[in-house]
């Protein structure tokens, strides 16, 4: 029994990252009924959304040394394939006291340490979006000559998800800065998309007509300032970050300006356009190719948004590094969800226009993988993802790990 119970207590004690264990009574010297997803009644309960394999390790140990602790005691069967000790024999488990009391201390700890987060992540992007289209709004007013902001303005304020600033803004709050000192850069990242979408929709690339719901700019605007309005937030993207930022270090800005060059120039958003461009037709085009093109094109600028905001908040190097390899998964994330999207939805769902890649005979995901291992390789980067960020505090990080699941399963 002693063996036994050191084995129960090891795997407490290395379930570290055991997530939404939320205790609600215990009983001296018994071990305590367990609530698993699914069921209603007991003293614990581990939220359905928080199912680690570390929690999964867990309750396997605790129904392999059932019979070396517990002689064989009966056990119940709750959802999830977890197996738990019922009222019964937590009563007679209580000839155990030195073993069950401590094994409840234990539990007891681990979840006042990880207690269930509960995220409304539809009410932080509604708030996260307001925030950031008052600060787009008056970074970008309406003066002379007109014709230049406004076709600026068309595309800046044209509505849209403002992941990237809520990715900025989330990161650098996680790591202890403020949702103040990363909007500045926040909104250069959806100036630099929004850029990216303007150049993208031209007749000389995309050729598109349609956008966010609306016209795109060069439909609306004229196919020339459509490019110097592209360029103009371009440009103002890096003045912004340099100019509006307060209570930042200059280094830490000088690092931003730097991670945002990179991210859109000939080794990334550009590099990603030209080898797409390159690509339409081709038969020969692989899963490498594709994936070069969408980390350049696309996962590139989410990075930079998400390292760009843990630089501004006085990130570590390796919280910088761990927060970097979260948005690389989520931003090939995006695109893999993109191209599922291109074959699945309407052009009124999406609001742009739906099936593009089909006419362009361009590698997707899909095309390469089928819908099915599609689907399966987006639901691995959201894994991916969020296991970078089992070291944060899961408080704080609710808001990362929701955007995850927010990018993976969004419908347009």
């Amino acid at each position: 029994m002693v063996s036994g119970s050191c084995a129960v207590m090891a795997v407490v004690s290395s379930s570290s990252h055991l997530q939404g264990l939320v205790p609600f009574t215990s009983q001296p010297n018994c071990f305590p009924h367990q609530q698993l997803p699914g069921s209603v009644n007991g003293s614990y309960g581990l939220s359905s959304s928080s199912s680690s394999s570390s929690s999964k390790r867990f309750f396997t140990s605790l129904r392999a040394c059932r019979s070396q602790v517990y002689g064989g005691l009966p056990i119940t069967s709750f959802t999830s394939n977890y197996t738990m000790l019922t009222p019964a024999s937590a009563a007679a488990a209580a000839t155990y006291p030195s073993i069950c009391a401590g094994v409840v201390n234990q539990l007891e700890k681990l979840a006042e340490r990880e207690r269930e987060v509960v995220f409304d992540l539809k009410s932080y992007m509604l708030a996260k979006a307001k925030a950031v289209n008052a600060a787009l709004d008056e970074a970008v007013p309406l003066r002379y000559p007109e014709k230049i902001h406004a076709s600026m303005r068309y595309s800046l304020l044209a509505g849209g998800k403002r992941v990237r600033p809520a990715l900025c803004i989330a990161a650098c709050e996680l790591v202890g800065g403020s949702e103040e000192e990363a909007m500045p850069t926040a909104c250069a990242m959806e100036m630099v998309h929004t850029m990216s979408l303007i150049h993208d929709d031209l007749p000389c690339m995309d050729n598109d007509d349609l956008r966010r719901g609306q016209p795109t700019n060069h439909i609306a605007f004229g196919e020339d300032t459509a490019v110097l309005a592209g360029d103009a937030l371009l440009s103002l993207a890096f003045e912004h970050i340099a100019g509006a930022s307060k209570k930042v270090s200059a280094d830490r800005i000088v690092r931003v300006i730097a991670e945002l060059g990179k991210a859109i120039g000939s080794e990334g958003l550009v590099a990603g356009q030209v080898v797409d461009i390159a690509s339409e037709g081709d038969s020969s085009v692989g899963l490498e190719t594709l994936e070069y093109v969408h980390i350049h094109k696309t996962a590139l600028l989410l990075e930079a948004s998400v390292v760009s905001g843990a630089l501004v908040g006085g990130a570590s190097d390796e919280e910088v590094e761990k927060l970097r390899q979260y948005a690389r998964s989520v931003g090939l994330l995006f695109q893999v969800v993109d191209d599922i999207l291109d074959v699945t939805k309407s052009s009124e769902q999406l609001g742009k226009t739906a099936g593009k890649d089909l006419l362009t005979d361009k590698a997707t995901y899909p095309k390469l993988l089928g819908l099915e291992r599609s689907k399966e390789f987006a639901n691995e980067l959201v894994r991916k993802a969020k296991e970078q960020l089992s070291s944060f505090d899961q408080q704080k990080a609710a808001p990362l790990l929701g955007l995850a699941d927010f990018i993976a399963y969004r419908q347009n």
